[in-house]
């Protein structure tokens, strides 16, 4: 069966995160994605290592993890953009693509004779999604920016990490580029939403995706916190600002993740706990009033927990339905029987390696597979395919 986004033609003219996440979206949901890059080089990503993934004689390839993780299910074609070939084989494949997507600096692509104004004389249809740091407008418009540098200025790190006093204490960045990675999938929502429009009123779209607006955009309860109280919200670590207790607490033998979310779920954990009357107590039965009184809350949970190990909790806790985990490594995490169960982690083939593990998409469809059948392709793969099917169409 055909993928739900088979019917499309994404042109990949993106690099590094954001642009490509949002590529990989569309190509793991059956678009055919071309990846645009350059001669000898590449999309920055693929020198991004260590790690590199190795060949089926063990020795490392120039295919780095990071690249790897953004890029499965493309096809690469190389082009130079700074000659005068380049850009008319761009506007060429502009014309036969539905969508493109790229994350230039603002005003780059015009200046290459490649903005919106030409794509759109080229394909009266065409979607351009321009992913930037700043925006196509404003006063920083024209600025570079990394994931890194916009978890800074948008507040996420000032919520971030261990408070202020405590051990570690400071700003934190979040593990992964969680910036990148929401900009990429609101930009695939957009697209899908401009694709969507143009089933019914004909015309396309350019689309002005900001990491620093996604930023913003996502910082939900805590900046909905400071706007309706004027309190400025802070690091607490792993403790939620809302709901309480959720936190990380120290058992018999390591660490456990507690969530708990409502009243009742508080009620069932203090009787898990041996200390039922929790439940009744003014100071603790609600989830407002468990959040005032936290500091008197807090030193009796780390004590009643500290007395069992973490197996013993895990099973008393989960069979009364309160909410609760290990804190698992990646290697743990990714062999979770509930991750194998749901095959996140796959098998997909490689030219150089035979085959190579991905951590694949989480959507599911009952009647639209994935197309999850192709690893991220070497620099240059497909421009003579791609170039010949090109020219044929003309």
């Amino acid at each position: 069966m055909p993928g739900p986004l088979e019917h499309l033609r994404v042109l990949d003219l993106s690099r590094i995160m954001a642009g490509p996440w949002c590529c990989q979206i569309l190509a793991d949901l059956g678009a055919e994605v071309i990846k645009v890059e350059r001669p000898g080089l590449g999309d920055d990503t693929r020198s991004w290592g260590p790690p590199y993934l190795k060949d089926s004689e063990g020795r490392d390839t120039r295919e780095s993890g990071y690249y790897l993780s953004v890029n499965r299910g493309k096809q690469s074609i190389t082009l130079d953009l700074a000659t005068d070939e380049g850009r008319k084989t761009v506007l060429a494949l502009a014309a036969t693509c539905d969508v493109v997507v790229e994350n230039f600096k603002s005003g780059t692509l015009d200046r290459m004779g490649l903005g919106y104004a030409a794509l759109l004389a080229a394909n009266p249809g065409i979607i351009l999604a321009s992913v930037t740091g700043f925006g196509q407008t404003g006063p920083r418009a024209g600025d570079a920016a990394y994931d890194f540098m916009i978890q800074a200025m948008s507040g996420l790190m000032s919520v971030t990490g261990p408070a202020d006093g405590e051990t570690g204490g400071g700003p934190q960045k979040v593990g992964v580029p969680i910036v990148d990675i929401m900009t990429g999938m609101y930009t695939a929502i957009a697209v899908l939403a401009a694709v969507a429009n143009r089933e019914q009123s004909g015309k396309g779209d350019h689309i002005d995706i900001a990491m620093q607006d996604v930023a913003v955009g996502f910082l939900a309860n805590q900046a909905m916190n400071y706007l309706v109280s004027g309190t400025v919200p802070v690091r607490r670590g792993n403790r939620h600002p809302n709901i309480q207790p959720q936190d990380v607490f120290q058992v018999a033998d390591g660490h456990l993740v507690l969530a708990v979310g409502n009243d009742g779920q508080f009620r069932a954990f203090a009787e898990a706990l041996g200390r039922p009357q929790w439940g009744d107590d003014p100071r603790f039965s609600r989830n407002d009033a468990r959040v005032e009184n936290l500091a008197a809350l807090h030193p009796l949970i780390c004590e009643a927990l500290s007395a069992q190990p973490l197996a013993h909790w895990l099973q008393e806790l989960g069979h009364r339905g309160v909410p609760c985990g290990p804190i698992n490594t990646i290697p743990m995490a990714l062999e979770d029987p509930q991750i194998q169960h749901r095959r996140m982690v796959r098998e997909l083939p490689h030219p150089l390696s035979g085959s190579v593990r991905h951590v694949v998409s989480p959507m599911n469809f009952a009647n639209s597979p994935l197309a999850l059948d192709r690893s991220a392709p070497l620099l240059g793969e497909d421009t003579e395919a791609v170039l010949a099917r090109l020219a044929g169409s003309a």
